[in-house]
């Protein structure tokens, strides 16, 4: 079978997600290298907390300021690559273009990148940020559900997809400031069954953060609830300033 399966590879190579240039041995990425090559993975100095990386070269981890001032009611945070270039394209197609088979390499990207941190922080559960069903109606799926799943066969973790809920619908926070999405989400999410948290220690995952409010409403409803700790992972973090 493995014979075969190169051999189909030569004569029919998979193609780029991304540009649709032939990707000979793709494995299950099928991301060509100059697609690859373009993202940028978020690499120390960063804030421990939020994960933002800090601006300069080189240095040790520390807090940002941000934190510094108004510590998060999450534990920490991580996001694999920067929100930009092709990996920007590749969550739009898929959120936007209804192309629902590329979760397996953005969840791809994720356990590429994040393993190390998950480990170190051992969570007990995973849980996606929900949709209002309003928006599930429109769009037809929940993509932290759909790389969640991936997510939870690679870690061993379990998914609990029906603990966290956003129980009124929310404008699209791409629009407003960082305080308006404050308040746009305040009272957004509730928390069901919460004997399947309390005690626990939370992975709370998402496609991407930006001013980090709608994980950070999560995290406090959740920590509400009983949940020892929680921490964060996205594919992509909105490069700082954004």
């Amino acid at each position: 079978m493995e014979l075969l399966r190169a051999f189909l590879d030569v004569l029919f190579p998979p193609l780029c997600h991304l540009c649709k240039a032939p990707v000979p041995g793709a494995g299950p990425l099928h991301l060509c290298d100059a697609c690859l090559g373009a993202m940028t993975p978020i690499t120390s100095p960063l804030c421990p907390v939020c994960g933002v990386p800090h601006r300069t070269e080189g240095g040790i981890d520390h807090l940002c300021g941000s934190c510094m001032l108004t510590p998060p009611p999450f534990d920490g945070a991580r996001g694999a690559l920067l929100f930009d270039g092709p990996l920007q394209e590749l969550i739009h197609r898929h959120k936007y273009g209804h192309k629902v088979h590329l979760r397996r390499p953005l969840a791809l990207l994720a356990i590429r990148h994040l393993t190390p941190f998950v480990q170190s922080v051992a969570p007990d559960v995973i849980i996606p940020v929900p949709l209002h069903r309003t928006r599930l109606r429109e769009r037809g799926f929940n993509q932290a559900v759909l790389m969640g799943a991936v997510l939870s066969r690679e870690w061993r973790l379990p998914l609990l997809r029906h603990t966290l809920h956003r129980v009124r619908p929310t404008v699209a926070q791409v629009t407003l400031s960082a305080r308006e999405r404050r308040a746009n989400v305040r009272g957004a999410f509730a928390v069901s069954g919460s004997a399947g948290i309390a005690g626990r220690r939370v992975l709370l995952m998402d496609d991407v953060v930006t001013t980090g409010s709608t994980v950070a409403e999560c995290a406090r409803v959740l920590k509400d609830a009983g949940a020892s700790a929680v921490f964060v992972t996205t594919v992509a973090l909105a490069p700082p300033g954004r």
